[in-house]
């Protein structure tokens, strides 16, 4: 079994304001990154949706090499 620290008799080792504070830090940068995937998941499903329109993907590829002639 693991020793427990006698400083705070915790596993962790961290004290009840540590262990809050890694909380908020923890939490914060969580919503954050989740908030931050949802945008890019929102960008690119705008950029390029599931489900390709009545044209499909090969009006993309054509427009795309159309660019590329200019």
């Amino acid at each position: 079994m693991a020793d427990r620290d006698e400083r705070t008799g915790t596993l962790s080792g961290l004290t009840e304001a540590e262990a809050r504070e890694f909380h908020r830090i923890f939490m914060t940068s969580f919503v954050i990154f989740t908030l931050s995937a949802i945008a890019a998941r929102v960008l690119v499903r705008s950029w390029r949706p599931w489900l390709p329109g009545p044209n499909g993907y090969g009006a993309l590829q054509s427009g795309a090499h159309y660019a590329q002639l200019i």
